[in-house]
C-alpha cells in the first residue's frame, strides 16, 4: 500500500468514525459498539481489503492504550481494591482458560492446543473496550476501579498465557511446575521492569521545562518499556502498565506546571481516542458477515462457553473476598459478569497462531465471531444492565456536593499556582494578592456549603442517596492514609511492630464498615 492510499483510507475511516460518533449519540448506542458495526461494510467501498495486523495491535496500538490507562489510575485506589483484581486477574483468568478450553473440546471436537489457545483469548477481558465503555457509563468508583484494574493486568496474563501454550505447541513439552515458575518470573519481570524504566523517567521528565519534549519522552517511554519487556523475556503489557502507573501518580505530581500536566494529559486522551477508533473500525472490517453467518452455531456455542467461564469464576472467587476484604456487592458481581467485553487483544492473538497450526482459519472465524457478538451484544445491553442493577444513581444532593467540591478543588489548584508565579518572579506581589483574594472568596464560600452539608444531623444527611457513601468515601481515604503512615513507622522502625500491628487491625475493621463508594 503506498503512502497515497493509506491516506486516503485514512481520512475515509475518519470520517466514518464522525458520522458513527453523530449517530451513537443520537441513538444511545455504545461508540465502541457502532465503530464495529460501522466497520463491517467498510471493506466493500474500498478498492482493497484492510484489517488489522497483529504486530501493529501488540507493539504500538496496545502500549499506547495500557499506558494512557495506567497514567490516570490512581494507586491508592488501586491498592484499596488491589485484592479482587488480583484473584479476577491471576487465578480467576488461568481458571476461565481452563474451563473454556475444556468446553470447547468436547462441544467443539477441538484437540487440546487449539482449545487451549482459544481459552485464554477468550477468557481475556478487553482493556480497549471495557474502559472506552465506562468512560460513558457512570458506575461507582470502587467498582470501577476493580473492572479497569482487572483488565489492565488482565492483558498480561492473556499474552503470558499465549506464549506458555505456543512453548507447549513448538517443543511438545512443558510441565505444570515449569509453567508456574515462568508465568511468576514472567509477570514479576514485567513488573520489575516497569518500575525501573518508570522511575529513571521521571528524573528525565522533572527537567524538561518544555511540555513537547515532556510529550515525546512519555511516548518513547510508553513504547520503549513494552519493547524492553519483551526483549527480556518478560511480559511487556504489565511493564507498560507498572511505568504508566509510576509515571502518572509520581512524575505528574511533583513540580510539575498546571499547563504542562493539562498538555500531557489531554494529548494521551486523544491518542487513546484515535487508536481506539482505529482499532474498533479495523475489528469491523476483519469480519467477514459470510463466513460469519456460516459459523455463527460454533460461534454461539463459543460464547457460551467464555460466559459459563466466567460465571464459574467470577461469583466463587469474589464470594471469598468477603473473608480478607470488604465484601463485593452482588449487583456489582453481576456487571463483573456481563461486563466481560471481548476486543481486539482477543483478535490480535488469533492472528498470531502459527501457520501450521490444524485448523487455524476455523479458530480465526470462531475468535471473530465471538468478539462480534460480545462487543454488539454486551456493548448494547451494558448501558441498561447498569440502569437496571441501579448502579449509576446520582442524586441531586450527591450533584451539589460535588460541584462544591470541584470549586473547592479548582480554587486551591489555582492558588498553588498563584504561589509558584509568585516564587519564580513572574508575577508581582499586588497582582498576586488581589487575584488570590478573589480565589480566596470563591473557595471560602465553598467550604462554608459544604461545611453545612457535612454538619447536618446524619439521618438526615444519608437520608438524601449518596450523601452518606460520599462521607464513606472520604473517610475511607483519610483511614488509607493513617494506615500508610503506620506502615512507614515500621519500615523506619519508630514504632515497635506489636502497636503498629494493633493499631492497623482496628483500622482494618473500621474500613470494613464503611460501605462502598
Amino acid at each position: 500500500m503506498n503512502v497515497t492510499e493509506l491516506i486516503k483510507i485514512s481520512i475515509i475511516l475518519l470520517l466514518v468514525a464522525t458520522g458513527v460518533a453523530l449517530l451513537s449519540r443520537r441513538l444511545r448506542v455504545p461508540y465502541v459498539t457502532g465503530l464495529v458495526l460501522a466497520g463491517l461494510p467498510i471493506t466493500e467501498l474500498l478498492s482493497r481489503r484492510i484489517g488489522l495486523d497483529p504486530s501493529l495491535v501488540l507493539n504500538l496500538f496496545l502500549p499506547i492504550l495500557l499506558f494512557e490507562a495506567g497514567i490516570n489510575t490512581d494507586v491508592s485506589r488501586l491498592r484499596s481494591t488491589f485484592k479482587p483484581i488480583a484473584l479476577l486477574a491471576g487465578p480467576g483468568a488461568v481458571l476461565s482458560s481452563a474451563i473454556i478450553a475444556v468446553l470447547l473440546k468436547f462441544l467443539l471436537g477441538l484437540t487440546w492446543i487449539p482449545a487451549l489457545f482459544v481459552g485464554v483469548m477468550l477468557a481475556n477481558t478487553d482493556t480497549v473496550s471495557i474502559i472506552a465503555l465506562f468512560k460513558e457509563i457512570p458506575v461507582p468508583s470502587r467498582l470501577s476501579t476493580i473492572v479497569e484494574g482487572e483488565t489492565l493486568f488482565n492483558d498480561g496474563a492473556a499474552l503470558v498465557a499465549f506464549n506458555l501454550i505456543l512453548q507447549v505447541y513448538s517443543t511438545g513439552s512443558l510441565t505444570l511446575l515449569d509453567g508456574i515458575q515462568q508465568l511468576l518470573l514472567i509477570a514479576l519481570g514485567g513488573c520489575l521492569v516497569g518500575l525501573v524504566l518508570g522511575y529513571l523517567s521521571i528524573p528525565v521528565f522533572a527537567r524538561l521545562d518544555d511540555p513537547l519534549s515532556s510529550l515525546l519522552l512519555t511516548v518513547a517511554v510508553a513504547l520503549a518499556t513494552f519493547q524492553v519487556g519483551e526483549f527480556l523475556d518478560v511480559s511487556g503489557a504489565v511493564a507498560v502498565v507498572v511505568a504508566g502507573l509510576i509515571f502518572g501518580n509520581f512524575g505528574l505530581s511533583g513540580n510539575t506546571s498546571a499547563s504542562s500536566r493539562i498538555t500531557l494529559l489531554s494529548f494521551w486522551e486523544y491518542a487513546s481516542f484515535t487508536v481506539n477508533t482505529f482499532i474498533f473500525l479495523l475489528i469491523g472490517a476483519e469480519i467477514n458477515p459470510v463466513t460469519l453467518w456460516r459459523t455463527l452455531p460454533a460461534v454461539l456455542l463459543a460464547v457460551l462457553a467464555y460466559q459459563t467461564g466466567r460465571i464459574l469464576t467470577v461469583y466463587p472467587l469474589l464470594a471469598v473476598v468477603r473473608w480478607f476484604d470488604r465484601p463485593i456487592p452482588l449487583r456489582w458481581q453481576h456487571l463483573l459478569f456481563l461486563g466481560n467485553i471481548k476486543g481486539s487483544l482477543s483478535m490480535a492473538l488469533v492472528l498470531s497462531l502459527p501457520t501450521t497450526l490444524p485448523g487455524r482459519e476455523f479458530l480465526i472465524t470462531l475468535v471473530f465471531g465471538s468478539v462480534l457478538v460480545s462487543l454488539v451484544g454486551q456493548g448494547l445491553s451494558l448501558p441498561w444492565l447498569v440502569k437496571r442493577l441501579k448502579l449509576s444513581q446520582f442524586s441531586e444532593t450527591q450533584h451539589q456536593v460535588e460541584e462544591l467540591q470541584a470549586q473547592l478543588m479548582t480554587g486551591k489548584a489555582a492558588q498553588d499556582e498563584l504561589d509558584s508565579l509568585l516564587k519564580s518572579g513572574v508575577l508581582p506581589k499586588a497582582i498576586y494578592e488581589e487575584m488570590r483574594s478573589t480565589y480566596q472568596v470563591r473557595i471560602a464560600g465553598a467550604e462554608k456549603a459544604l461545611r453545612e452539608f457535612y454538619n447536618r444531623r446524619p439521618d438526615e444527611f444519608e437520608a438524601k442517596s449518596g450523601g452518606g457513601i460520599k462521607l464513606d468515601a472520604i473517610r475511607r481515604r483519610l483511614l488509607l492514609a493513617e494506615k500508610g503512615a503506620l506502615n512507614e513507622a515500621i519500615r523506619k522502625r519508630i514504632l515497635s511492630e506489636d502497636i503498629v500491628r494493633g493499631r492497623i487491625q482496628i483500622i482494618d475493621e473500621q474500613l470494613l464498615e464503611l460501605d462502598d463508594d
